[in-house]
């Protein structure tokens, strides 16, 4: 089972990001933390990478079913979403799968969670 699932789009960085961003709010998600690895790895390490974000998503009902049912799953929440440059033009968005992540944990309830995180995240990457 693969830990993420992700699609490919021909569009511009910035307006990429609009477009996820924009399209989390729609199904509930909230940006909880902007990681700009491009900058950060320039900062700290001088070198040049690509165009790549990391998104901190959170749906607040499903995050909170998620740690009544789980005290400890707060180590594995946010959900991320990643947007990468791949080439000029084009763009890669990824979302981790929470179902792939869950399945660590033995809680069928947190499962059930999963699932229906993982249905708005899909509709999220392949609405782009």
């Amino acid at each position: 089972m693969s830990y993420y699932f992700s699609k490919k789009i021909n569009e511009s960085y910035e307006k990429t990001l609009e477009k996820v961003i924009e399209s989390l709010k729609s199904e509930g998600f909230g940006i909880l933390t902007e990681i700009d690895v491009k900058e950060t790895l320039k900062n700290k390490l001088d070198v040049d990478f690509q165009k790549y974000k990391i998104l901190g998503a959170c749906n607040p009902p499903f995050a909170y079913e998620a740690l009544k049912a789980e005290n400890k799953i707060g180590t594995m929440l946010p959900c991320n979403v990643i947007v990468q440059e791949m080439s000029e033009g084009q763009m890669e968005v990824a979302a981790v799968d929470p179902v792939a992540s869950m399945k660590a944990i033995d809680n069928p309830a947190l499962l059930e969670i999963a699932n229906q995180v993982q249905g708005k995240l899909k509709k999220v990457v392949m609405s782009l």
